[in-house]
Formats: C-alpha cells, structure tokens, sequence
C-alpha cells in the first residue's frame, strides 16, 4: 500500500484510496493533540474563516512580537517559519558547513536535509537494548571523535519518546560552546510531564551557539497549519529572520497565535488530559504479550513487534480491516519493519487498536485466516 518515502502518506491520500471507509479512520499515526484546539476554537476560526482566507497576513515581525509576549519572551529571540521543516532547511543552508552529528533513530529530516546538501553526517546510534536511551556522555564523546561541527539534540525523540532532564541538556549545551551550532529540537516538549519546566529556551538566548526549535503545529494539533519557531541570542535569530520570506506564515496560522492568549487553560488541561491517556495506553498495549511498549514524553509510544511479526503487514492490515492508521517504522535510519510509533489517543480508539492487534496476531495462528491477511495485504498494495 505504501512507498519507501520517509513520511507516511496524508490523511488527504488516504481519504482518496479508503472511499467512504476513511469517515471511520481513526489516526495513530500523525502526532497531535487530540484535545487542542477545543470546539469553541474551531468555531471561532470557522467564523473567521471568509477573512482568514482572503486578506493577508501581517508580516512575520507583528506575528512573532505577539508570540513573544504570550511566551514571556523578548521578540529579538524569535524567528517564526511555515514549518519546523523550513528552519531544519534554513539552519542547514546558513550554518552547517560541513559536518553535523545526530542520534538515531530521530526525526528524519535531521538527517536527510545535509545528506542532501552534501554535508557529512555523523550518526550516533542509540542502542535498542537500552531501550534507545541517550547516553549524553558517550555522545559528547562522539562528537569530539568526530570532529562534528554542529550537534543535534532531539527531546524527547521522536520516533521513541525518550526525554533527557533540563540539566543535563544545559550541560550539553555548556560542554559544546566552541562548536558552530548547537540544536536543541523541543517540538515535542510541551508533552513531557517529568519535571515541571524541562524547556532550554530561555537559556539559549543567553548562550552563542544554541538555538532551540519549536513546532506549534505539533503541539496544538494543527499541523495544516505549518507553523515553526525557533528561539536563539538575538543575532542568531535575527541572521533566520532575515533569511526567511517576509511573508511565509498564512493568514490561519496568525490568527491562531493571536487566539493563544486567551485559551492557555484550555492547552494546559489538554495536556493533562494526554499525559493520562499516554499512562493508559500504555498499559493496554503492555498486557499484549506480542508487544514491547518502550517509556515515553511525548504524546506517542514506540513498540516493538514480536519475532516473526512484520509492521508493515500488521500496518496494512489494520488500515484495510479496522480503518486504524499507524506509523510502521522500517525506513527510520537505525529502526526495522519491527518497529511501530502510535500516536496517544483516547481510550476507545485504544480499544480499537488493541482489537486489531489481537486479531491479527491470532490469525497468523490460524492456518486459514493467514491466506485471508496476506490476500488483503496483496490487494492493498497494488
């Protein structure tokens, strides 16, 4: 059914190749949120909608000075992007000369973007039998080795969730101040529950080299939107903003940040509300003995397959069957087909999930309902 692109098809796609099955998808595969924006929000954008559509947007200046003032932030620190995306591109053209080193398995466009510029890329695997836990010490070590010029940092991980405490990204930071840059990706950090403010960015505004990058669009749930940030000591962030179109947010995306200020209680019971449905989750997928289920602080889990299952089977088989989408992780730089990332969702799509697995699972010990699965496989993938 799918490719080997790194990325997993859009719901767009999807809706076009499931017909009227795709009005009972249900999506474990695109991170969100699934409790930001609340209705009202969406009503009231939906009343905006006619303006939104037809003006312009202010320029991203006006748009990133309001950010900052919801944030507690100085604007000079800020520069806002269509996309996190945009600034992984950006930061690679203007400040990745020539070697640049980053865990795996991560979010693939740190290191597709300098392979594709020509960049020497330095992988630092995370070992699995450590549950692709960050040893900072043997990564510091590796980048020495290496002689990388710029680091990455992702936290927590994505694809796995692992989360590194505030103090010991400070000293990652601190240890790495001769280097050209220093990246810190918090797209996920609003998600973390660990400790009560585990963000750096206020720190790298103080610091030479660090800058650290935010995804509005992945904590909110919009990511229609596109919508990035990243936070750096002024002449840092002001050398991105110059660099960046005038005008690269849209009207939606401004009209959101504007909305912020007055639905921030909204957000934070929203992320209460994932982090309990992150515990629960867990734990359903835990009692599955076909599954090992790996400690998360973002608001996806990764889980790995029994010996013998392969993902992309059960991924095409609980799309066609159950109408259950998920992230099958096989073309993840240091990951297999073993390999799935679930989105937390709430607990009757959990439900539903957990249905399908069991399903799948005892019909592979079923002489006759194995056919059937592979048949349904082989029909979705032509």
């Amino acid at each position: 059914m799918f490719g080997q692109a790194a990325h997993s098809p859009s719901i767009f796609e999807l809706t076009r190749q499931l017909g009227e099955d795709a009005e009972r998808m249900v999506d474990f595969c695109i991170p969100c949120n699934p409790y930001f924006p609340t209705p009202e929000m969406f009503d009231e954008l939906a009343a905006n909608l006619e303006s939104v559509l037809k003006f312009y947007p202010s320029d991203s200046a006006q748009i990133a000075g309001h950010l900052a003032r919801v944030l507690g932030l100085n604007p000079a620190t800020i520069a806002m992007s269509n996309g996190s995306t945009e600034l992984i591109t950006w930061m690679d053209h203007l400040w990745i000369t020539s070697s640049m080193a980053v865990p795996i398995p991560t979010f693939g466009r740190w290191t597709d973007q300098s392979m594709e510029t020509g960049k020497r890329v330095d992988m630092f695997l995370l070992p699995e039998r450590a549950g692709f836990a960050l040893d900072l010490d043997a990564y510091l070590e590796f980048i020495r080795a290496r002689g990388s010029r710029v680091a990455v940092l992702c936290n927590p991980n994505n694809p796995d969730g692992g989360y590194l405490p505030r103090r010991d990204v400070l000293r990652f930071l601190d240890e790495l101040t001769d280097l050209d840059l220093v990246v810190v990706d918090e797209s996920f950090i609003d998600f973390m529950d660990a400790e009560q403010d585990g963000s750096v960015a206020r720190d790298a505004t103080i610091r030479p080299n660090a800058v650290v990058l935010k995804s509005l669009g992945k904590n909110f749930g919009l990511h229609g939107i596109r919508f990035g940030y990243l936070v750096a000591n002024p002449a840092l962030a002001r050398k991105m903003a110059a660099t960046l179109p005038k005008w690269n947010l849209n009207s939606l995306a401004e009209t959101v940040v504007f909305m912020l200020r007055d639905h921030t209680e909204a957000y934070r019971a929203s992320l209460a509300r994932l982090s309990m449905d992150r515990y629960r989750m867990a734990m359903e997928l835990s009692r599955l003995p076909e599954l090992t289920v790996y400690p998360s602080q973002a608001n996806f889990l990764l889980v790995k397959l029994a010996d013998g299952i392969d993902g992309s089977e059960l991924r095409d088989y609980l799309l066609g069957e159950h109408q259950v989408f998920v992230r099958e992780c096989g073309n993840k730089l240091g990951m297999s087909s073993q390999f799935l990332r679930l989105v937390v969702r709430p607990e009757p799509d959990v439900d539903r999930l957990v249905t399908g697995i069991r399903r799948f699972t005892r019909a592979r010990r079923t002489p006759e309902r194995v056919l059937t699965v592979a048949s349904l496989v082989s029909r979705n993938a032509s």
